[in-house]
């Protein structure tokens, strides 16, 4: 069985910008091999809630497993890594680009805080599933007051 290395965090720094991104796909549009952002692409995730749990897919096909890298914190999961470049010939023409590459980073904020020591990643058909299971609420403790 193959593993994913899971990176463990107490806090996760911001992404890139909208503004960052917008100007990407606006330069894309007239060259599609150029983009502000060294070639960065976003993978389409989707995330869902379970009564225990919370379950994130990402949609990476090509990347290969070792290149993806994942860091889960209470509150948030990075994943991110590489995809290769297209046609590697020394003379070719790109017509058309649509499939992405290069690098890629996408920093998602989780709707509940998750126990971050039970963590899973699979990699199976281009999809990444991460089930995070989730922190069970905290308790509150009542204490009584004495007299001095």
């Amino acid at each position: 069985m193959d593993f994913i290395k899971i990176r463990f965090v107490d806090h996760q720094e911001g992404g890139e910008s909208d503004l960052r991104r917008t100007l990407d796909d606006i330069l894309r549009g007239a060259d599609p091999r150029f983009t502000i952002s060294r070639h960065r692409w976003r993978p389409q995730i989707d995330i869902y809630e379970t009564a225990d749990s919370v379950v994130i897919h990402a949609e990476i096909p090509g990347v290969p497993r070792e290149e993806i890298h994942l860091e889960i914190a209470p509150k948030s999961v990075k994943i991110s890594g590489v995809r290769g470049y297209g046609a590697q010939e020394g003379e070719a023409r790109y017509h058309l680009a649509e499939i992405p590459c290069g690098r890629f980073e996408r920093t998602l904020r989780l709707p509940v805080q998750i126990d971050t020591e039970q963590a899973s990643a699979v990699y199976r058909d281009g999809i990444l599933e991460i089930r995070l299971a989730k922190r069970p609420p905290e308790r509150v403790h009542k204490i009584m007051i004495r007299k001095d």
